[in-house]
C-alpha cells in the first residue's frame, strides 16, 4: 500500500468500523433489528443490530477501497464522509421519533460529525494529482 492519505485513512477507518460493528453485536442481544433504543457500545453509543450491519459494510467497503487503489479510496472517503455528513445533522432531529431506526444518540452525532470531517477532509484535499482531479500537468 502506498504512503496516499486516502489509502491510508480508509484502510484505518475501514478497519475500526469493522471492529465497531462486531463489537456492537455483543452488547444487543435482544434489541430489535431496527429498534429505536440499542445497547451501548463503549457504554457511550447507542447501536441496534441495524447499526451493527451498517459499522460492516462501511468498514468492508473503506477498508477493500483502501487496500484497492488511490481513486477507489479517495471516492469511498467522499462518499462515506458525505453520508456521515448528512447523517450526523440529521441524526440529532430523529432522536426519539420512530425514524430512529439506527437508535442514535447524540455521542453517535459528534462523532459521525467527526468521521465526515474526517473522511472529506482527506478525501477532498489529499492526493490532488492530474490523473485523479481530471487535470492535466
Amino acid at each position: 500500500m502506498s504512503s496516499s492519505p486516502n489509502r491510508i485513512v480508509a484502510t484505518v477507518f475501514g478497519a475500526v468500523y469493522l471492529l465497531v460493528g462486531l463489537l456492537g453485536f455483543a452488547v444487543t442481544g435482544g434489541v430489535g433489528f431496527i429498534a429505536t433504543k440499542g445497547g451501548l457500545l463503549l457504554g457511550i453509543f447507542e447501536v441496534n443490530p441495524l447499526h451493527n450491519v451498517a459499522h460492516l459494510l462501511i468498514g468492508a467497503a473503506l477498508l477493500a477501497t483502501g487496500l484497492m487503489s488511490v481513486k477507489a479510496a479517495k471516492t469511498t472517503n467522499i462518499t462515506v464522509g458525505a453520508v456521515y455528513l448528512l447523517l450526523g445533522i440529521v441524526g440529532f432531529f430523529l432522536v426519539g421519533t420512530a425514524l430512529n431506526i439506527l437508535a442514535l444518540n447524540t455521542f453517535d452525532h459528534f462523532l459521525h460529525l467527526a468521521s465526515a470531517i474526517v473522511l472529506l477532509g482527506v478525501g477532498l484535499a489529499a492526493d490532488r494529482s492530474p490523473e485523479l482531479s481530471g487535470r492535466t500537468a
